[in-house]
């Protein structure tokens, strides 16, 4: 049984935190800050954690914890990760895996160098209905021409970054911003079917040095991929793949990866959903399957994946003038 320890207290560790039992997880240990130690104990207690601490590099040392969750805002996830691979502990780590892709890599090295697991928190690929596309419906549309994934949601956070004040979400200092949030999850969906791009680019708009919505445009031989990413403004979810004998579609967010519809040139309609009862529950029983079996393999394939994902977003995010302090080190 995985040993989990979650270092944050925020609404990612709120919301996946409770439903880890149901998923065969031991969560052992919280560990937050001492601005949140209430928090920390309320979660701890809702949790049945023993372990309660105001330092992470605490939970990192209570023997209790084999796995770390990293739950904190993005700019802490490679600094909190690697500390933890390098004491010799697994790391579940929140999507992005770190701020751009040198941090990533490094991660990944660390990893490697330490024979530990070291996976990103990102739902899009471990979803049966992402898993159904890609295995079973793509090959039935043809040669395809034409993708859209549109994730567009507005965000609560913008409402205060519009007053002046300027939250991790909406921060370049902190690795805020679109493409780095919700963007994620489109350039996930279409790099987990489609593989690296001949040439991407990012079209963003940005106020305050931080992109709040963009486009993302793949290049493929053959086809060209639209990835939108809004948090400034929403707009119904879609996700759309068109081939030369028919189109899949579904009105989903490319994270939550809903039920699917396939339509056929000859007239031919299906409609599929595997969806899972938590959204997380396929991503978490993958880890625990993987650590149960000492299958670094498949942990350092599916690692590759988020590389590939990892490079393209933050060359795109670069090249387009969204900085952050990281990429200058």
């Amino acid at each position: 049984m995985m040993k989990i320890g979650i270092v944050g207290t925020g609404m990612i560790a709120k919301l996946v935190g409770p439903n880890m039992a149901s998923w065969g997880i031991d969560v052992t240990a919280v560990a937050g800050t001492p601005n949140t130690h209430d928090q920390t104990e309320e979660l701890a207690d809702q949790l049945g954690a023993a372990g309660r601490y105001d330092d992470y590099h605490d939970l990192i040392a209570d023997p209790e914890v084999d796995t770390v969750y990293v739950a904190v805002p993005n700019f802490l996830h490679y600094t909190v990760s690697e500390a933890a691979l390098r004491a010799g502990k697994d790391v579940v780590c929140e999507k992005p895996l770190a701020s751009n892709f040198r941090e990533a890599e490094r991660l990944a090295a660390v990893a490697r160098k330490e024979g530990r697991f070291l996976w990103e928190a990102v739902v899009t690929t471990r979803q049966p209905n992402f898993k159904l596309v890609r295995d079973e419906l793509l090959p039935r549309i043809g040669t395809v021409k034409q993708v859209q994934v549109n994730y567009s949601q507005y965000s609560s956070r913008y409402d205060a970054f519009r007053a002046g004040e300027v939250l991790p979400a909406f921060d370049p200092a902190k690795a805020g911003g679109a493409i780095m949030d919700i963007g994620l999850y489109a350039l996930t969906y279409t790099l987990g079917l489609f593989g690296e791009p001949e040439n991407a680019y990012y079209l963003p708009n940005v106020e305050r040095g931080i992109d709040t919505s963009g486009v993302a445009i793949l290049q493929y031989e053959g086809f060209t991929a639209v990835d939108v990413c809004s948090k400034d403004c929403g707009a119904p979810a879609l996700i759309q793949i068109q081939g030369t004998d028919g189109y899949i579609v579904s009105n989903s967010q490319p994270n939550q990866c809903g039920a699917v519809t396939l339509h056929l040139n000859d007239g031919t309609e299906e409609t599929f959903d595997r969806s899972l009862p938590v959204m997380w529950e396929g991503e978490f029983r993958e880890f625990c399957a993987q650590q149960d079996a000492g299958d670094l393999e498949e942990c350092y394939r599916q690692l590759d994946e988020s590389l590939l994902v990892s490079r393209v977003q933050n060359t795109i995010r670069y090249e387009s003038g969204v900085v952050f302090p990281q990429d200058e080190e």
